[in-house]
């Protein structure tokens, strides 16, 4: 569990020391800038942005039983963060899979994707779909879900 910290507290930490070299330098307003762009890379990638990642088996079993679809996804893709945020609360929907921590994840996506790992990738129905349009991911979601 520690590990999905690990970036999220190096950006602060890398932050707070850049800020503070800045500060002694005499450039208050540009270490706030600076520390405040680090804090919100450390808070889209932190754990608290995305649902909590389950494994790729469990989310195609559970997905088989509920008919959610499964977002494939890594920390630090933008367009990952792009999906997360534009499906708000309907993200909470899905059954989401870290690539990075599950080898299964990863192998579907690079089967999907010609042997990348292009993420996010999400499977609708057994299908995936390589960077959907967030809007239409939404559609997907059964009004039960």
């Amino acid at each position: 569990m520690m590990r999905v910290w690990i970036l999220p507290i190096l950006l602060v930490l890398c932050g707070t020391t850049v800020a503070t070299g800045l500060i002694s330098k005499g450039s208050p307003g540009t270490a706030a800038a600076f520390l405040l762009a680090f804090l919100a890379l450390a808070g889209v990638n932190s754990p608290l942005i995305f649902p909590k990642s389950i494994g790729a088996q469990e989310a195609q079993r559970r997905s088989a039983g509920d008919g959610r679809p499964v977002v494939l996804w890594r920390p630090g893709c933008k367009y990952c963060i792009r999906l997360r945020l534009r499906l708000g609360r309907g993200a909470r929907q899905l059954h989401w899979v870290d690539i990075w921590r599950d080898p299964a994840g990863a192998a579907m996506v690079r089967a999907a994707n010609g042997g990348n790992e292009t993420v996010p990738t999400v499977v609708v129905a057994g299908r995936p779909h390589t960077n959907p349009d967030p809007e239409w991911v939404r559609e997907q979601l059964s009004p039960s879900a």
